[in-house]
């Protein structure tokens, strides 16, 4: 999961006012009261239309989950929010204070994990800062350890706890669980909404795991060829369950229009009040 700490600075065209060919317009800060709001953004590459339209809202402390199919913008998404990418027309607002998470850790290799979460911080006192994000993460006995003797699982925690000493308002996480394995994913999906509960960032999320975005998130988006398609607001109550009724209900109606349909079970005697089998398309 690499972490870029970023404050934005950009000036963003009003709604439906092209940028020129040379000129892209980037995030301003988020007025209050509001984490996220983006107003008939559009985003180009060429000829190509990857973000076409959008308006989006996100309250402060919201977690918000985003799917969509591989190549429909979410990732062009997320990196214009972040001010990596700027876009063509619209208006997006964002908080001074994000960080951006992406699958990969990107540790510095030749700095030791308490270096790694103050990288590029200038704060008094950041050695023990980092000790207090490393607890936090449940790492703080390996706070001068190297990189390469850290495991997937816990250089995604020193990543999160460069994320946490910056106290972002906003957090960005671009499929951050992808790479690892069941048990370790399971481990992050908890770290991640106790973290968000004693922070209380906003959070984007993309993901192409229906499952975890019914788990963490509070609301989700379907994006599909660059327009959102679906908002829906997660009603479950926290802890989550993929056993309960209302989870599978929202998991049926989400793969649906991801395009995967369930299919009833193949053995007749299963009977007619059987879950449905689900095939899950990571595409």
């Amino acid at each position: 999961m690499q972490i870029l700490p970023l404050n934005l600075v950009g000036a963003v065209r009003r709604s439906g006012s092209p940028a020129p060919a040379d000129e892209q317009a980037g995030p301003q800060h988020a007025a209050a009261g509001v984490a996220v709001r983006a107003a008939a953004v559009t985003k180009r590459f060429g000829q190509n239309v990857i973000l076409d339209g959008l308006d989006l809202e996100i309250r402060p402390g919201e977690f918000v989950a985003l799917l969509g199919r591989s190549g429909c913008g979410k990732t062009t998404l997320l990196r214009t929010l972040a001010g990596l990418d700027g876009i063509t027309s619209g208006s997006l607002q964002v908080p001074r204070a994000l960080a951006a998470a992406f699958q990969e850790p990107r540790l510095m290799p030749w700095k030791r994990a308490w270096r790694n979460v103050t990288l590029g911080l200038r704060i008094p006192q950041a050695r023990e800062r980092a000790r207090e994000a490393l607890a936090e993460v449940g790492l703080a006995h390996r706070e001068n350890a190297w990189p390469a003797t850290l495991s997937g699982g816990e250089a995604q925690r020193v990543a999160l706890a460069r994320a946490l000493v910056r106290e972002p308002q906003l957090l960005l996480l671009d499929d951050p669980f992808a790479a690892l394995d069941a048990l370790t994913r399971i481990r992050m999906h908890r770290l991640i909404l106790q973290l968000w509960a004693r922070h209380r960032p906003a959070v984007l999320l993309v993901t192409h795991d229906v499952d975890e975005a019914i788990l963490l998130a509070d609301r989700v988006l379907v994006l599909e060829q660059g327009r959102f398609v679906a908002d829906i607001a997660v009603r479950e109550a926290r802890p989550r369950s993929a056993e309960r009724h209302g989870f599978q209900q929202l998991r049926a109606r989400l793969l649906h229009l991801l395009g995967v349909e369930a299919d009833e079970p193949a053995d007749p005697a299963a009977g007619a009040g059987a879950e449905p089998e689900l095939h899950y398309a990571h595409h």
